[in-house]
């Protein structure tokens, strides 16, 4: 009786055993694989959520960058706009000035025609003399004679072909041209001749002054004699050698 009750045990024993180990082939524990397969679905999950948020990133910085781009390419086209406007206001007010000046010439030409014609009147009774240099050259030592003895000029017209000089009213004591006490205006045309030839014409309204601002009569010889000390005067300076 005894042994049959320790060999039920037994056999109860083996049972639960072999059942144990049914169980446990059945049913096996992957509890671990478990948690790491969800860990790296989280992983990935927030790779995922990253790399979204870094494509969304990217999109807004391009959107900025392709709006720069349009509005350096605005404002370059308004520069090169406005350049090319400025340019050709450059050019028109170049052409509006160049006309200007063409214009302010002809005019200065033609009224100091008209003036060198008018003035020429009032050569009547001048002494007159030809000089082998051109019109230019000879009015440029009309005026330095003049303004060496103490001539101021009142009017001076010059053109291509003719010039007129009107020197104040003076009374002075130059050395060359007349003596104290006595009161001058000159008169003094000049015209080109072919051969760079020019016609001088000096004509002086001489008067003499006495105590107290009298003016006296002067004679023709007196008057003329002033004339050709100027006249000498100027031909002597353009026999300088630097004149030549």
């Amino acid at each position: 009786m005894h042994d049959h009750t320790r060999l039920n045990r037994r056999l109860l024993w083996i049972g639960a055993m072999a059942w144990l180990l049914i169980a446990s082939g059945c049913q096996p524990d992957d509890s671990p694989f478990k948690a790491e397969n969800e860990a790296l679905k989280k992983q990935v999950a927030r790779q995922e959520s990253l790399l979204s948020s870094l494509q969304d990133g990217n999109k807004v910085m391009q959107q900025q960058i392709d709006l720069l781009n349009q509005e350096l390419r605005d404002a370059k086209q308004t520069a090169d706009t406005a350049k090319a406007a400025v340019s050709e206001l450059n050019e028109q007010l170049d052409a509006q000035i160049a006309q200007a000046k063409r214009m302010s010439a002809d005019i200065q030409r033609t009224v100091a025609a008209q003036a060198a014609q008018q003035l020429k009147i009032d050569d009547k009774g001048a002494q007159f003399d030809t000089l082998p240099r051109p019109l230019g050259a000879v009015a440029k030592v009309v005026e330095e004679a003049l303004s060496r003895n103490g001539y101021h000029l009142k009017a001076g017209i010059k053109t291509d072909q003719k010039a007129v000089f009107v020197t104040d009213r003076k009374i002075s004591t130059p050395a060359s041209l007349e003596v104290a006490g006595f009161r001058n205006q000159y008169l003094i045309s000049l015209q080109a001749l072919p051969g760079n030839v020019t016609k001088l014409g000096v004509k002086a309204e001489f008067e003499k002054v006495a105590q107290g601002g009298r003016i006296l009569s002067v004679s023709a010889e007196e008057t003329t004699e002033i004339e050709r000390r100027l006249i000498g005067e100027i031909s002597k300076a353009l026999e300088a050698p630097s004149k030549t």
